[in-house]
C-alpha cells in the first residue's frame, strides 16, 4: 500500500503544479469595451474558441481539476493512513 500512496502522492503533486499553470496562462473573461458597441459576441473568434489554444486550456484544466479532486479522495481514504 505505501507504493501505491507514493505514486498517488507523486500524480498529486505534479497535477497541483500543472493545474496551477495552465490556470495562469488563461486568458480573463473580461470583454472590455467593446462589448459597449455590439456585435463582438459574434466575432469569429468568440465562435471558434474551443477550436483555439485558449480552448485547448480549458479542457487541460476541467481534466486536472478532476485528477485534482480524484487524488485527493484517493489520498484520504481510510486503508490509506
Amino acid at each position: 500500500m505505501e507504493i501505491v500512496k507514493n505514486i498517488v502522492t507523486i500524480l498529486f503533486v505534479i497535477d497541483c503544479l500543472f493545474l496551477t499553470i495552465v490556470v495562469l496562462m488563461q486568458e480573463g473573461k473580461e470583454t472590455g469595451l467593446g462589448a459597449i458597441a455590439g456585435g463582438s459576441s459574434d466575432s469569429y473568434w468568440s465562435k471558434n474558441k474551443n477550436r483555439s489554444a485558449q480552448g485547448a486550456l480549458a479542457k487541460a484544466t476541467k481534466l486536472m481539476a478532476v485528477i485534482f479532486f480524484v487524488a485527493a479522495l484517493v489520498l484520504n481514504l481510510k486503508w490509506f493512513n
